[in-house]
Formats: structure tokens, sequence, C-alpha cells
């Protein structure tokens, strides 16, 4: 069996035309083409069933491109996908019209923006988007504005909570979406709980709202002067959580933690707090339940580290609470409801009830920290 002699012909031409990125529609079974001069389109008259000539056309295409017409092999699937596909053969993988080649580009560690501009136009999909919105050099490029773009407009369409996310989270790098765009996004949160996750993952000091300053703000600045100076991240964090932009970020966790809907949004938000307080944990420990992290916490304030123990010398007695909650959300992590999670798929009210041993005592932490 074998192509029909104008598709062969044709094919063969169009492959020397200086191709970029190629791609196959079965359902109109035709090829398209990239090319450094625009694009082509090459119609197919299958000569069999659709699905053995279209098997003959790629193989066809990969002898051409890779000496071989075994293509792309698919069952490397998980592999590629953790970013193990090598450079030297990336461009030739775009040209072999097969889906899992350009997801291996995608994933690839030395993805450039042009390989990334060609891989889009071979396969725009939202999980490529924001696959590519990963590396700097495509976020900071002209491809990152559109691919921003397209998962704006995609968004109200994901329907797993860690998509949205993940979505929410890369197109508030700086220069992809307008502040009008932003702000709308910041609304819409109030109904999906994942858009909170994603801000503050994202942007933790410069969320879209405006919230005074913790009452002790202004004295604690003054007390604490000299640890802050000296760089001590346990003072930082404490004036950063009372600060505006820190009172913003509480409020926000607060909001994510009232109705979260599904287990990765949970895993998410705790991802997101422990991000903001890691720089002042004592010690690299991830608590797995709130009894002992409250003991580690006890443990830090009766021996406490250098970091602590400058802090406790300028601390009034008064603002003690203050600090404890700094410490305890400092020891937040994914690992508090690991254990609830591998017993349970809980999703909802019951999942909700389900993780109150962490929420419960973390809402009280949250709420010594507010004004």
């Amino acid at each position: 069996m074998q192509l029909a002699h104008e598709d062969n012909l044709r094919l063969q031409v169009l492959l020397r035309r200086g191709l970029q990125a190629l791609r196959i529609d079965e359902s109109r079974m035709e090829i398209q083409a990239l090319t450094d001069k625009g694009q082509a389109t090459l119609k197919l008259h299958p000569t069999c069933k659709d699905e053995q000539y279209l098997r003959l056309v790629r193989q066809a295409i990969s002898t051409h491109v890779l000496g071989s017409p075994g293509g792309y092999p698919v069952y490397l699937k998980r592999w590629t996908r953790m970013g193990q596909t090598r450079s030297q053969n990336l461009e030739k993988l775009l040209l072999l019209g097969e889906p899992e080649a350009v997801v291996a580009v995608i994933h690839a560690p030395d993805l450039t923006h042009e390989l990334a501009r060609r891989a889009w136009w071979a396969m725009p999909d939202a999980a490529n988007a924001r696959r590519m919105l990963e590396y700097p050099c495509v976020a900071q490029g002209e491809l990152g504005r559109e691919l921003a773009a397209f998962l704006l407009e995609f968004l109200p369409f994901e329907e797993k909570a860690q998509d949205q996310i993940d979505t929410v989270r890369l197109i508030l790098q700086p220069g992809l979406i307008t502040e009008t765009q932003r702000r709308d996004l910041w609304a819409r949160a109030r109904r999906r709980t994942a858009f909170y996750v994603g801000f503050l993952l994202a942007v933790p000091d410069a969320l879209p709202e405006s919230r005074p300053a913790h009452p002790q703000w202004e004295a604690l600045r003054h007390a604490l002067e000299t640890p802050l100076t000296q760089g001590n991240p346990v003072a930082s964090q404490l004036l950063r959580l009372l600060s505006p932009a820190g009172q913003v970020w509480l409020h926000t966790v607060q909001a994510a933690m009232k109705k979260p809907t599904d287990q990765d949004t949970v895993a998410s938000l705790m991802d997101a707090v422990e991000l903001h307080g890691r720089a002042a944990r004592p010690t690299p420990e991830r608590p797995r339940s709130f009894e002992d992290l409250h003991a580690r916490v006890e443990a830090q304030l009766a021996g406490p580290t250098a970091e602590v123990s400058e802090v406790l010398e300028h601390l009034p007695q008064r603002h003690l609470p203050l600090l404890r909650s700094t410490l305890a959300l400092a020891y937040v992590s994914e690992q508090l409801v690991a254990p609830i999670f591998g017993l349970t798929d809980a999703v909802g009210s019951v999942m909700r009830r389900k993780i109150e041993p962490v929420t419960r005592p973390l809402g009280e932490h949250l709420a010594v920290l507010t004004a």
C-alpha cells in the first residue's frame, strides 16, 4: 500500500520548503504546514481507509525528518512530560505532525521563544499554554501575551480547580494582562475560590485590594527597628503580615478557606501560606498536625533560635500573641492536610468538615493577626 502519487509528490515538495512546524487535520484529511514564508495546506487523497492512509503519511514524514518510519515513540508520554527531551532534536519533533512530539518540545528544559511560537501554532490548547508560560523566555516575550489572552478567555470553561489556579497564577505574571483584566479577575474570585489561591501564589504582596495596616504596625516598626535593620527574617515576616499588604493577604487566605471545593484547592492554599512565611520558619521541619505545629512554636518561644530571641528582646510582652501566630503560619504547609487526604477522597462540604482540625486553628491564627 502506497501514498497516492499526487500526494507523495506534493508532500516531498512540502517537506523541502523550509518547514517550521507541521500538523495533520484528520477530520479534513489535510496537512497544514508553517513555513518561513507563511502557511501552506496539502489536501490528501486517500487510496484506502483514512486511518491506514494517515499512518502511511506519518511514516513518509518521519522517514524524511528522522530517517526512520517509526515516528515519535508515543509510549514515552510520561517521560516527555517530565521534561526529559533533549534539545538537539526539538526542531525536528515539530515537523512530525505528532501531538505527543509537540508536547515533548513544550516540556523540554531548553525550550526557546521561537520553538514555543512554532509549538503553539502546531497545538494550541490550554494545557500547552500553561506549560509554556512557566518559561521566563516565553512569558516575557511577545507570545506570552497571546498565551495569556487565550487562557483568560478560556478560563470560564476550565473545570478542574488546579487548572484554574495555575491559569490565574501564570497570567498574573508582569505585563501579560491589563490592570482592568486583573481587577475583573479579582472580582470573579468571590465566586471561584480557586482564583483567590492563584492570586495568593502569584502576587502575595500586590493583591488588588486596599486595607489599613494593623493598629500595632507602626508601633512595632519602631520597636523592632534593630532586628529589622539586621535582616532578621522573623521580624520582617511579622511586620509584613501587619502591613497594609499583609492584611489584604490575611483576609484573602480567610476568604479562600471559607468554601474550598476540592483537595487540590486546599493543598495549593497550604502551599501559598507556606511560600509566604517560609523564610521565617526557624527550622526546616514541616509538621503533619497542628498539635505538633503548636508544640514546635512553643519550643521556639521557650528555647528560641537567635532570630526569635532577638525579636523577643525588643517585642513588648503584650504583643507575644502576634509573634506566636507569625511563627505558626511559618510552619504551615501541605503536610498538615496530607494525613487527612491520604485517607479520603471527599470533596465539598464533607471535605471541609474533615479538614476542620487544620482550618479551625489556622483561622484562629489568622484572626489574631488581622486588625
